[in-house]
């Protein structure tokens, strides 16, 4: 009944998405995988959508106490790309089909708005039919708007949790949930295609967080929700702390694609870290994203946010075949365009 009832109106009271959840989290029924993949096909159809992922700094400022690059990690060996570098990363992709690009990184003071709108503007006028999608953490509202200005589509910021209690045990007491959750507000106003999210399964979340989590997305309606399970780190206070479950965050993926039908949702390298067909059951569930590494290979085992990350040695060419035929394999079909949220073009595309 319930997953008829999301099915049909796309929201649910919260006692009833806890309910949903709980019925699920052992393991996803097939009447929920089946509303969300016909969900799925009606707007977005069969393709998984490609985006060339480009982690060029593990710098961060900031100390969050799950996070492998992690100000305080004192083993953490850094490392920053330069923009050329960059550029040479986005070339490769370009070769290889990608018409997205994804650049990553901690929270690094170093890429000043100058340098950041630099490399920007130059990926813009280097390949002006593809997407340019940052991650880069909280900034000022100018800062984003320089960003938007210089040629970024797309903006990723997981919201990791949406309760304040919870956001406190995860968190040092300088950064704010309230800040992060005004970022996002901050880049949907300034007209970025934004992305949210949240860890299933991080240290003391609750089944009452996690509908918290459904809420905010539902109220934010962002174009894009990344989840995946929480994967421990070694160099962290929570380095002997339990992994989230792959059915748990399979359920979640489901439940969000009923909750918003449109959302672009990956399926994302944590799903595929902690199962051999992570990444295949995240499809079968409604996602419908993946973000291959087009990093140089040298540096991928350093942008380690958690233990055990797959294909940290795998040369782009190599990484983009592989999964090419997974997603060929478990039934869908590889699509390598912008892929932008259903019925949006943005004002950057030709």
């Amino acid at each position: 009944m319930l997953v008829e009832k999301l099915y049909e109106n796309n929201e649910l009271k919260p006692y009833e998405l806890k309910e949903l959840i709980e019925e699920n989290s052992a393991e996803p029924s097939p009447k929920l995988l089946n509303a969300a993949l016909s969900v799925r096909k009606k707007y977005y159809g069969n393709g998984i959508y490609f985006r060339g992922l480009i982690e060029f700094s593990n710098y961060c400022k900031n100390d969050c106490y799950y996070c492998g690059i992690r100000r305080g990690n004192v083993h953490a060996h850094r490392y920053r790309l330069t923009k050329e570098k960059i550029l040479k990363c986005c070339r490769n992709g370009y070769r290889l089909g990608f018409r997205t690009f994804v650049l990553q990184s901690g929270e690094d003071m170093y890429y000043t708005d100058e340098i950041m709108t630099d490399i920007i503007s130059s990926i813009r006028r280097e390949f002006p039919d593809c997407a340019i999608t940052l991650s880069v953490g909280e900034k000022s509202y100018e800062t984003y708007e320089r960003y938007f200005q210089a040629g970024a589509d797309r903006y990723l910021l997981r919201h990791e949790t949406a309760n304040e209690e919870h956001y406190r045990k995860l968190h040092p007491k300088e950064l704010s949930l309230k800040n992060r959750k005004q970022c996002l507000y901050n880049l949907k106003e300034i007209g970025f295609q934004i992305g949210a999210g949240f860890m299933v399964g991080s240290p003391y979340q609750t089944t009452d967080n996690l509908v918290e989590d459904l809420l905010f997305l539902k109220e934010l309606n962002p174009h894009m929700v990344g989840i995946g399970p929480f994967v421990p780190s070694k160099d962290t206070i929570f380095a002997h702390e339990k992994k989230g479950t792959l059915n748990m965050t399979v359920a979640l993926i489901a439940i969000i694609r009923l909750l918003l039908p449109k959302a672009l949702i990956p399926s994302t390298t944590a799903l595929g870290t902690i199962h051999p067909l992570g990444r295949e059951k995240g499809f079968k569930a409604g996602a419908n994203v993946v973000m291959p590494n087009l990093s140089p290979v040298g540096v991928r085992r350093d942008y380690s946010l958690y233990d055990n990350k797959i294909c940290t040695g795998e040369e782009a060419a190599e990484c983009r075949y592989c999964l090419d035929n997974r997603i060929k394999v478990a039934g869908f079909v590889p699509d390598f365009s912008r892929g932008d949220y259903y019925g949006m073009k943005s004002v950057h595309a030709l």
